[in-house]
């Protein structure tokens, strides 16, 4: 960012009175210009005992397992982000039964947030963004080709206890990223 986006003047990087962080502001309009976390949001479907997992056809993780999630758009909730993006993702419905985890990311500012829902009918096929997608019982989950760690870590949660009294609340700290090896493009 360089330029005030009100009125055009360049932008400095400082900390705004009152403030305890570095932000992008306006030195003509003082306008603070703050950068925020983004929000992913999914699903944790199942039907029949089995989960619902997509083959991502893009980048980051291209050719890997995956919840059907994605980043929140303005002016929805984050339920309603879980099932458009199941629906974008895996053309699958699905009924949210509760929050299960939701994983802050702070090395690449990220918050991911997985509910748990049904998928009442095996109803479901790729999306744009998917290569394939398949409902895998627990003992066939192909763990070694999963996408990220909050998918990793929610799916096993969610195999020792589907139906937790309270959401699982964890950090992904950088220490247990993937590491460039890992985050490298399938052969």
């Amino acid at each position: 960012m360089k330029y005030c986006s009100q009125c055009k003047t360049g932008i400095e990087w400082k900390i705004p009175a009152g403030d305890n962080r570095h932000r992008y502001v306006c030195p003509a309009c003082d306008i603070i210009f703050y950068d925020n976390p983004r929000i992913v949001a999914g699903t944790i479907a199942e039907h029949a005992g089995k989960i619902l997992l997509c083959r991502r056809a893009i980048e980051p993780r291209k050719g890997y397992w995956t919840l059907p999630a994605g980043f929140m758009e303005n002016g929805e909730s984050t339920e309603e982000a879980a099932l458009r993006e199941t629906r974008e993702e895996a053309n699958a419905e699905v009924i949210i039964t509760s929050l299960f985890s939701m994983i802050t990311v702070p090395h690449i500012a990220q918050v991911h947030i997985f509910f748990a829902a049904e998928l009442p009918k095996p109803e479901f096929s790729s999306g744009e963004e998917s290569l394939e997608v398949e409902l895998f019982a627990p003992e066939d989950i192909p763990w070694d080709e999963l996408a990220f760690p909050t998918v990793n870590r929610s799916l096993k949660l969610y195999m020792e206890n589907p139906t937790p009294r309270h959401a699982h609340v964890f950090d992904i700290l950088p220490h247990q990223a993937l590491s460039v090896e890992e985050a490298s493009p399938k052969s």
